[in-house]
């Protein structure tokens, strides 16, 4: 498929917002048995509930290895599109392609370089290789135009956009050490209103607390429409997230987005009970050399914003927490138009991230071509 050698801005091309409509979803099959015990067996049940529900509304493509390709096939029904492709992990936000439209409804692709979340500072895996081409591999057999951004370390997780122009981001993790270490606060924001189309960038100072990503947006604070953002919150002034949720708010009430407007701030409480790493799940892990060791008690960055948004549907996070029924109600309120969706996600909470960490939505358009993949396609990419 065709590299442009341009920007998207340049070309009129900007990042819509995740509640405006898809084509579709892709995901990726998880096995990798450093981050779902147990081969991945009950990870495995939740994608495929989180799959089908998306299904209901738009078209899911999941990219699946050639050792367990069939085991995707075996518990997605027909409506799920299996293609073969390789890669390192199940992470679809991080690994896969962002993409950008123009006024005219085309759209095109973003290759990011990807390094495990931090690279030889503090990423998450020694060999990152395969993860690091899902992008650009998804982009070309899909019939993508793409934009090489391959300088610049980013994942699709630590960015949110409004579709008007305003992009959020946290400073822990667009500024750490493993990233993009030789670039400025204000270089790092060039490049990300060049790729994205952005008029303004929103520094939150914090994301989630122990989230391993150094804390990305999307599991603290998402828009929900133009103006309108869900914040993780907690009441908790013993709780860590506390005062990272504070700053968070206090810069939002600073801020203004790209259209000048003030933001409206639902809070969304994390769980009350935090969510921790049980000695029998440790017990079935796999860790390779290099990669990031889990101990029983470790708490995980649990938290209700971590949902995607279908054409017709939020699909939340559960965590068997008393406070999954308030996420619900409160979701079902901002989103009145769609229908909410709760998904018993601990097996993916177990893995590091949730939902929308699995997930990456394909906005609606014209490309050149979609699809060159079977479903039942067996040359590995």
């Amino acid at each position: 498929m065709k590299r442009l050698t341009s920007l998207p801005a340049v070309d009129g091309y900007s990042m819509p917002g995740e509640f405006e409509p898809h084509w579709g979803c892709v995901m990726i099959w998880p096995k990798r048995p450093g981050s779902w015990p147990f081969g991945a067996r009950e990870a495995r049940k939740a994608f495929a509930e989180i799959a089908e529900a998306i299904a209901d509304s738009e078209h899911v493509v999941m990219l699946a290895e050639a050792d367990v390709i069939d085991s995707a096939r075996d518990l997605l029904t027909d409506r799920i599109q299996v293609v073969l492709m390789e890669s390192d992990d199940a992470w679809a936000r991080d690994t896969g392609p962002t993409f950008v439209v123009n006024h005219t409804g085309h759209v095109r692709g973003i290759n990011w370089q990807f390094n495990a979340w931090g690279g030889e500072v503090d990423g998450l895996y020694a060999d990152w290789r395969k993860d690091d081409l899902v992008a650009g591999r998804f982009l070309d057999e899909f019939g993508y135009e793409t934009y090489d951004a391959s300088h610049f370390v980013l994942e699709g997780g630590s960015i949110h956009s409004d579709g008007q122009g305003t992009i959020l981001v946290t400073e822990s993790c667009l500024l750490s050490p493993g990233r993009n270490p030789s670039m400025t606060k204000l270089e790092i924001e060039e490049q990300l209103k060049n790729y994205l189309g952005a008029k303004k960038i929103i520094w939150l100072p914090y994301g989630i607390y122990q989230d391993e990503t150094n804390e990305h947006v999307d599991n603290v604070c998402a828009f929900i429409r133009p103006g309108e953002v869900i914040l993780a919150w907690t009441d908790d002034k013993e709780d860590p997230q506390y005062e990272m949720s504070l700053a968070d708010l206090n810069r939002l009430e600073q801020e203004t987005d790209a259209k000048g407007n003030h933001f409206i701030i639902h809070k969304l409480p994390i769980p009350k009970k935090p969510v921790c790493i049980k000695p029998e799940e440790l017990s079935g892990y796999i860790f390779e050399p290099g990669e990031d060791i889990r101990e029983a008690g470790e708490r995980l960055a649990a938290s209700y914003v971590n949902f995607y948004i279908s054409n017709g549907g939020v699909i939340v996070p559960q965590f068997g927490d008393e406070h999954d029924e308030t996420a619900l109600k409160l979701l079902g309120e901002c989103f009145p138009e769609r229908k909410i969706y709760p998904i018993y996600a601990r097996d993916i909470i177990v893995g590091g991230g949730n939902i929308h960490c699995i997930t990456q939505q394909i906005p609606e358009g014209d490309v050149h071509e979609r699809g060159n993949s079977s479903s039942r396609s067996d040359e590995m990419l």
